[in-house]
């Protein structure tokens, strides 16, 4: 199956574009080893640009575009007032952490089969701060989101499982 980028969308509707890049890995290219499971499996260093001024909190998800898998869910990313970039530090837990969709509530970094996979690091300003339990899901978040976002903007990184991990 085949999920198209959200950027795609963007044009359609009335979000900033926020920038959203990694000192890691740049779009579209390899995530380091680091960042999956094979590796230490702690989530990048992630940069957002351009926050619009009425943003309260930002919301990310990281999910698998070639299985559809939520791999992280976060909400509640505080952005310290009147900035227009935040950092999330690499091996960070930058705000609220709900459920992957493999039942857990922390980073889990990309894990494929041999094949190449895609990973999307989706970043979402939001006009207020969210009142989710930490058992929300993607999904949850998603519908939760949509009344509230400002700004979107996204991060793609690919990955491909080394045959000889253990």
């Amino acid at each position: 199956m085949y999920r198209k980028d959200k950027s795609a969308d963007l044009a359609l509707t009335s979000y900033e574009l926020l920038k959203v890049s990694s000192l890691a890995f740049s779009h579209k290219k390899f995530i380091p080893y680091r960042y999956t499971c094979d590796g230490s499996n702690v989530n990048p260093p992630i940069l957002i640009e351009h926050i619009p001024e009425h943003t309260k909190d930002l919301a990310l998800i990281m999910e698998d575009m070639d299985n559809f898998s939520g791999r992280w869910v976060v909400w509640n990313i505080p952005v310290p007032t009147n900035q227009t970039s935040f950092l999330i530090e690499e091996n960070t837990i930058p705000g609220v952490q709900g459920l992957t969709d493999f039942g857990t509530s922390n980073y889990s970094g990309p894990c494929c089969s041999k094949a190449i996979h895609r990973y999307i690091f989706t970043l979402y300003a939001l006009d207020k701060k969210l009142d989710l339990p930490p058992s929300t899901t993607k999904d949850q978040l998603e519908i939760a989101i949509q009344p509230h976002i400002i700004g979107l903007g996204e991060l793609i990184g690919v990955y491909q499982r080394n045959m000889w991990a253990k």
